[in-house]
């Protein structure tokens, strides 16, 4: 370069650079005078920038010193929790006696001792140039060669059978999803949805009579939780007090909740509010033995609808106007059945993905066989049932302990329709402990086995069309109520351990990870703020997997435990939005409150208030051991061993991570921790 076109170059770059200063006020400053001698000020400037660059790099370090600190100290108390729950588990929640367990306990002995023999194996090379029987010298070699027969000709060939049947059926079940993905889909586009022919306005002395009598039901069983905020949320309903009646069926049989809910009762009476208080002597048949108790008043004839909704559910105000117009003029429906929306689902990582499961099984299951079928589930809350039709399809029954699809399953025979109201939604609370969830699962999946027993033959034998049929038995039975958790636990914990150690039986990669990753993706479209939570939602599936199998099982076959109702922990979650109208109805004028202050008084408001201090005393709670996880987390991570030692990646990556979802949740490192 020439000195002129230097010189240019020169004064081109001081203008850029005055003007990158003027602007943006930079911080490094080059100004090039001559070609030869290096002017002080182009050092001082390098020298500026230099101690900026190690400023810069010093903050970035700090930064990242800071997340490794972090990310140590969360390992530190994730391992020390870890500890702790090991040497003080005194009673750990899996019985050590149960069938399934046993099983569980002798696959991993027998995985283990594949393991060594494996790594015996490889030490000595087999791996690579396997013996023969004819070519073994030693006693060792021996064994191995009559080992890789005997894997090769006896035991690969059936768990090969066994692994393309469970393929099949989770192709099918995939099918299944995806279809009801696209008829949701068909639903947006086309805008399909219930219209109800008319609508109620506010109420008046003059429209009273336009308001049907509905009659409200609370069942609960030692609800000290949440019990105040689900009867405020009935009694403020907009809703003629004088065409509603509100049943509180309490099951308690702690003396304690017995008396703050009847004193809760009471305090709304005073109010105005149309309300009972109901408590059975003979506790028998769980929930369904309170409602069949209080369908058995000789008031209820009165009464055209039922509204039920759980302890836990707080419907708003205008529930009733929202549903009960859809059966004016449809004298063949039943069931009104609303969607659940939930106060705590981002509380932790359980109750989002609770809610990844719920937001499927609302947005998609029960829209599209809502709008298609006429036919779904009750969900046992927050619907409105025809009193008539409760009649017609004998009522509620005792005999499982999901009543609900019970009655929606009997009713459906008798030729009655049901809507699903997506828009309506109704409050609630999720389990937000593992245990609690865990019961409330175990219950879910045995109740329908028990009850795909007992109507089986009702089904064929009912008059409903040969389609509905088959809807009932393959569909909402046989293949979302049993293959899935079948297959879910059989290949992924058994089959998939099982062929690192038999390797001439193999389940595909697609298998394994690509069609479970689209079944994911399709689940999780409902909630699409959980997106962030793909991977653990489709680990945490299959660690459910266990519970929901030996569920099925045991209802399928009337073990021990299928008949077991625990009611599912709450903790009184209440919304915001919730409160505030709770408070405008408190502040309503026409309601009058001085009675209600008086009856206080005389009835012991010192009393009252002991009652109320036993809630802070009650049974402490503690997170517990697994042992069905524990060891189903050892068998993976060993067969993430064997499989490293084949480098077979994926299946690798998929048993380290699935073992490492197993030993979480079987140290109740999920949901709710308890210091």
């Amino acid at each position: 370069m020439s000195p002129s076109q230097n010189q240019e170059f020169q004064e081109w770059w001081n203008k850029q650079r005055e003007f990158l200063d003027n602007s943006d006020n930079a911080l490094l400053t080059v100004e090039i005078r001559s070609p030869s001698a290096p002017d002080p000020t182009v050092q001082k400037g390098h020298t500026r920038s230099a101690r900026q660059l190690s400023w810069l790099w010093r903050l970035k370090f700090h930064q990242l010193a800071s997340s490794l600190g972090s990310v140590t100290n969360s390992l530190f108390y994730l391992f020390r929790t870890a500890n702790r729950r090991i040497a003080t588990s005194d009673s750990p929640s899996d019985s050590s006696s149960s069938r399934l367990y046993k099983i569980i306990r002798v696959f991993l002995v027998l995985v283990i001792l594949l393991l060594v023999f494996e790594l015996l194996a490889y030490f000595k090379g087999w791996h690579f140039s396997p013996p023969s029987v004819e070519s073994a010298e030693a006693l060792v070699e021996t064994v191995y060669a009559n080992w890789l027969d005997v894997r090769a000709n006896y035991l690969a060939p059936p768990l090969q059978s066994l692994a393309n049947v469970c393929i099949v059926l989770f192709l099918i079940q995939s099918v299944d999803r995806a279809v009801l993905v696209l008829g949701c889909f068909w639903i947006k586009i086309r805008k399909l949805k219930p219209v109800a022919s008319v609508e109620y306005g506010p109420v008046n002395a003059e429209n009273v009579e336009d308001f049907p009598m509905v009659l409200v039901q609370i069942p609960m069983c030692n609800e000290r939780e949440v019990y105040q905020q689900s009867i405020a949320a009935v009694c403020i309903q907009d809703w003629p007090k004088e065409r509603m009646l509100v049943q509180i069926l309490d099951d308690s049989d702690e003396l304690d909740v017995q008396l703050l809910i009847k004193a809760e009762v009471h305090k709304w009476q005073q109010k105005g509010a149309p309300i009972l208080y109901r408590h059975r002597l003979i506790r028998t048949g769980y929930k369904a033995g309170n409602l069949k108790s209080a369908m058995s008043c000789d008031y209820v004839k009165d009464y055209e609808f039922v509204a039920i909704f759980d302890s836990d559910f707080q419907p708003a105000p205008d529930f009733l106007k929202k549903t009960i117009p859809y059966f004016k003029g449809n004298d063949d429906l039943a069931l009104v059945q609303t969607r659940w929306s939930f106060v705590n689902k981002d509380e932790n990582l359980l109750t989002r993905l609770q809610n990844v499961n719920l937001a499927f099984h609302f947005e998609v299951e029960q829209q599209v066989n809502g709008v298609f079928m006429n036919f779904f589930g009750f969900n046992g809350t927050a619907g409105v049932w025809r009193t008539k039709a409760l009649e017609d399809c004998g009522g509620w029954m005792e005999r499982t302990t999901v009543e609900d699809m019970d009655i929606a399953v009997r009713a459906h025979l008798c030729g009655w329709k049901f809507i699903y109201l997506n828009d309506v939604k109704c409050l609630c609370e999720l389990p937000e402990s593992y245990e609690a969830y865990k019961k409330q699962q175990h219950r879910w999946h045995s109740g329908p086995m028990q009850l795909f027993r007992l109507c089986f033959f009702d089904v064929l034998r009912s008059k409903v069309s040969v389609g509905k049929k088959a809807n009932m038995i393959f569909l909402f039975f046989l293949l979302r109520k049993l293959i899935l958790p079948f297959y879910s636990f059989t290949l992924f914990c058994i089959i998939l351990p099982l062929t690192m150690f038999l390797p001439e039986a193999q389940l595909p990669a697609w298998v394994v990870c690509y069609v479970p990753g689209i079944m994911s993706i399709l689940n999780i479209l409902p909630a699409p703020r959980s997106f962030p939570f793909i991977v653990p939602y489709l680990l945490f599936e299959n660690t459910m997997s266990v519970t929901k199998f030996n569920a099925t099982i045991s209802g399928l076959f009337k073990f021990g435990s299928s008949y077991e109702w625990i009611v599912t922990k709450k903790l009184g979650r209440s919304s915001e939005a919730d409160l505030v109208a709770y408070g405008e109805k408190e502040s309503d004028p026409l309601v009058d409150t001085s009675g209600l202050q008086r009856s206080s008084s005389e009835s012991g408001l010192n009393e009252l208030n002991k009652l109320e201090s036993t809630k802070k005393t009650a049974k402490k709670r503690k997170n517990r051991l697994y042992r069905k996880e524990l060891l189903l987390a050892l068998i993976l991570l060993t067969a993430s061993l064997r499989s490293l030692l084949s480098a077979q990646g994926i299946h690798f990556y998929f048993l380290l991570f699935q073992g490492i979802s197993f030993l979480v949740v079987g140290l109740d490192l999920i949901g709710e921790q308890i210091s």
